[in-house]
This record gives structure tokens, sequence and C-alpha cells, in this order.
């Protein structure tokens, strides 16, 4: 499966803003910031991905679908379960 991202390019700052309430507390428990950005990104960037190949491939999924109902799985006959 290819990479999401390139985890080799370099680093880039960017400003954000956050509730001042969170972010107090999660600098109280000494939470690095940008790692745990980077990886809720590197999540949803995933979540985004799986839902586009879903929706891209929507049309194969149901003909496929489809095709099991009317005629079974391949090697359904040699399942012992």
């Amino acid at each position: 499966m290819a990479d999401l991202y390139n985890t080799a390019a370099p680093k880039k700052a960017t400003n954000l803003s956050v509730n001042s309430d969170l972010l107090k507390k999660t600098r109280a428990l000494n939470i690095n910031l940008s790692a745990t950005l980077e990886r809720a990104l590197k999540e949803e960037l995933a979540k985004r991905k799986a839902d586009q190949w879903v929706e891209e491939n929507r049309t194969a999924i149901k003909s496929y679908n489809e095709f099991v109902e009317q005629h079974g799985c391949f090697g359904d006959e040699f399942r012992e379960f």
C-alpha cells in the first residue's frame, strides 16, 4: 500500500488557534503538540482517503456484491465451515 504522505518531508512551522484551556491542560501534562497533531492529521487523512476510495469504487463494489448474491463466492463448494 502506498504511503499516505512523504514522512521524510521537512517540517514546516504553522500557526494554529487552539482552545486556551485545552492548550493549558495538555502543556501541564507535557503532551507533545506537534506529534499529537501529526498523529491526528494522519488518522484523519487515512479515514478520508478510505472514504474517497469507497466512493470512487462504489459501482464496482455494488457489481461485485450483486455477482456474489447471484453466483456465490469462488470456492464456496470447497468450504467446510
